[in-house]
């Protein structure tokens, strides 16, 4: 029977507002499901509500893992389990005419028609591909049509409505000592096409109650059969997905869009179709466990990314700053959840624009301005306090006293530079310039007036502080457009100073 949990549980109870913080803090044991034990697949309790997901949006899933660690007994078991029309290739043998047959014309032979076997893939509802990783690369290439588009040599398959695929860690992440010679990191594009990339634990990540369960013989042979339950309940689940999937809620989107631009910002890319991908499975997430939650939104994200496929994981601590800072933006009260916004932002300028037009009060924004110069680069900060403090000394940004004074102190060093500029050379050279002074003079060049004036005075604090710019050019550009924010808002500010004093006149 499902857990008392699964019995009440409304999917319906998923929040189009944002939650306010008291209640994103609130900790929730998630529900106790139990599917997969029931089933006899047993270990994929932590994972059970993202692979319960994953059959809710039908999107591909791939598992990772050692072998005999049940990813093959796992799908196979969810096939039954769904009763569904199954294949099941092993794509390291198997040969591209094995899934479609033997093709030959029709009676007019007007077109290719495949006579079609009980291992054919022409009435499959459900397909996995084992050992995908291990394929020659042209099988993959077909592989990689059927796991996106739901086709083979180019022909629709109206019945198959899941497409998993299992596979070994790349031989170079042997960190266990196995061989897994020939199990080559996945194709990037490929890879790309799972929504849910999942890594499944070995022996010494097992309870030892599961531990027991799987060395026990006597279940050996037995088709899955839960008396209906999990289809049922997939069933429900999906029927309620297709309902909220054309208004999905903003929380979903906003944490799959900040979570892609996090990330993105840390130097791990993330494609638009992934960003979609992943909101899929957040809806899904939720139905399926009931309302929105922190923890599974962190465990969709964990196994959302493709990465890990081809061997290249992102750091924990990257993954877990976009999470920290999607939650953030998506389902924290007002003031909050604009923090995050605001750090997320990448360009100054628009920060500013944030600051000026969106921030709810003037605590939000000093705190905002701290955690900007604390965090962003030498030559982020030097930049943003130099082209808003005199906006700021004027009460034209939402900021209290101690951030007018952060920004004074940081502006400080560049209102008036003051330093030696060093550098060492060889000693056949007879150049006698600053390496990085041609490079800063190239761009100067080009400017004419203040926005000259202003690029100087930059430059110049960059060379006494031997700050290296990536890009001088792009640099000053949104520098300038940052000068050019904080000239708005003191017009605006000045033009309200006016109409005050105009209409204590009148």
């Amino acid at each position: 029977m499902p857990s008392k949990q699964a019995q009440t549980h409304d999917p319906k109870s998923i929040e189009k507002k944002p939650v306010r913080k008291r209640a994103a803090r609130k900790k929730k044991a998630a529900p106790q499901h139990g599917y997969l034990t029931r089933l006899g697949a047993y270990g994929f309790e932590k994972q059970e509500t993202v692979l319960l997901a994953a059959l809710v949006t039908e999107d591909p899933i791939l598992l990772i893992g050692q072998s005999g660690t049940g990813k093959t007994f796992l799908l196979n078991t969810l096939s039954e389990a769904l009763g569904l029309e199954h294949r099941h290739y092993n794509a390291s043998l198997v040969s591209f005419d094995d899934l479609v047959g033997f093709p030959y014309p029709d009676e007019a032979k007007s077109e290719i028609r495949f006579l079609e076997t009980p291992a054919t893939i022409w009435s499959a509802e459900s397909v996995l591909v084992d050992e995908i990783s291990r394929c020659k690369p042209e099988h993959q290439n077909r592989f990689f049509s059927l796991v996106h588009e739901r086709r083979v040599q180019g022909i629709a398959l109206p019945k198959l409505r899941y497409r998993w695929a299992a596979m070994n860690p790349a031989s170079s992440d042997q960190g266990s000592g196995d061989d897994y010679t020939g199990s080559d990191p996945l194709d990037a594009a490929l890879a790309d096409r799972f929504s849910i990339l999942l890594e499944v634990g070995d022996w010494s990540s097992l309870s030892r109650k599961d531990q027991k369960r799987i060395a026990d013989p006597s279940s050996e042979g037995v088709v899955a059969n839960d008396g209906g339950e999990l289809a049922k309940k997939v069933a429900g689940w999906r029927e309620r997905f297709l309902e909220e999937l054309p208004r999905c809620p903003d929380g979903i989107v906003e944490y799959a869009c900040a979570a892609t631009s996090a990330l993105r910002d840390g130097g791990i890319r993330i494609s638009p179709r992934r960003s979609r991908l992943l909101s899929r499975s957040l809806l899904a997430a939720s139905i399926v466990h009931g309302g929105v939650e922190e923890k599974v939104f962190r465990d969709i994200l964990n196994v959302s990314l493709p990465q890990i496929a081809w061997d290249d994981r992102v750091p924990e601590e990257k993954l877990r700053a976009a999470h920290t800072v999607a939650w953030g933006c998506s389902f924290l009260e007002d003031s909050a959840q604009w923090v995050h916004r605001f750090h997320l932002e990448a360009q100054l300028d628009r920060k500013l624009d944030l600051l000026v037009e969106v921030c709810p009060d003037s605590d939000t924004g000093t705190l905002a301005i701290e955690q900007l110069l604390a965090n962003e680069s030498r030559e982020r900060r030097a930049a943003f306090a130099l082209a808003t403090f005199p906006a700021a000394v004027q009460g034209a940004l939402p900021i209290g006293s101690e951030a007018v004074a952060d920004l004074g102190r940081v502006a400080e060093g560049l209102l008036s530079v003051d330093g030696t500029i060093r550098w060492s050379e060889r000693t056949h050279q007879s150049n006698t310039r600053h390496p990085e002074h041609s490079r800063l003079g190239q761009v100067i060049g080009g400017l004419r007036g203040t926005r000259a004036a202003r690029a100087r005075q930059l430059f110049y604090w960059c060379l006494v502080e031997n700050v290296l710019l990536d890009d001088p050019k792009k640099f000053e550009a949104e520098f300038d457009r940052c000068v050019r924010a904080a000239g708005r808002a003191l017009t605006a500010r000045t033009s309200e100073a006016v109409a005050s004093l105009e209409e204590g006149a009148a």
